[in-house]
């Protein structure tokens, strides 16, 4: 299935197989920014419909036999971006936005111990850079940034872009490697600054990637 939102994919429910599993269809939570995944639930249809219309995750819990959403107790709720079924219509993805810690032991996934992969590292440094953004805490070396204007940033990404080509024709690769880690990083701030960030670049490459690819 295509990529569907919340607000088209209440059409599809109704293709969905419920019966196949007695009313019930796994549903697997991934972040909707670094990949990570979150979390396995369960959902019936009334579950699916309640996640559509409040925009929060929401459960079948088999143990208590009852409808929970995700953080009613706890606060830590998750907001559903979107909404996928797979090929054969009986399991969901749902992309979703975790608030504090998905599991119930404190930890961010319930599969803490699966290795993450580099790519969702470099959404996490994004989703920071984001916050440093909102909050801007005393003595950090990003909202010093962000305070000294978009200039200034942009003359930073400059400065870095520079280092970083010097460093490929005269440096050893570990100076390279450090050279093009500083110039990622002020180019994820510069974005920052004029309120974009590393998925709409990606969405720029996949939108390129798939023109040039095409017939």
């Amino acid at each position: 299935m295509s990529d569907t939102n919340l607000a088209t994919f209440a059409a599809t429910a109704a293709t969905l197989d419920w019966d196949k599993v007695g009313g019930l269809l796994p549903a697997v939570i991934q972040h909707w920014r670094d990949g990570r995944v979150l979390m396995l639930g369960y959902m019936n249809r009334e579950a699916l419909d309640l996640t559509l219309a409040s925009g929060r995750v929401t459960f079948f819990s088999r143990s208590r036999q009852r409808l929970w959403t995700k953080g009613e107790t706890s606060g830590h709720v998750l907001l559903a971006k979107s909404i996928h079924a797979d090929c054969d219509r009986d399991t969901l993805l749902v992309e979703a936005e975790p608030h504090g810690p998905t599991c119930h032991l404190g930890t961010a996934t319930c599969f803490s111990a699966a290795a993450s992969p580099d790519s969702a590292f470099l959404a996490q440094l994004d989703a920071l850079v984001e916050q440093r953004q909102r909050e801007r805490p005393a003595g950090h070396y990003t909202t010093k940034l962000f305070e000294s204007g978009v200039r200034r940033i942009a003359q930073k990404v400059g400065e870095e872009g520079v280092e970083t080509a010097l460093a490929a024709v005269v440096q050893d690769d570990s100076a390279l490697l450090g050279e093009a880690a500083d110039l990622l990083y002020h180019l994820l701030v510069l974005l920052r600054s004029r309120d974009l960030g590393l998925a709409e670049v990606l969405a720029r490459l996949r939108q390129r990637h798939t023109e040039r690819a095409g017939p």
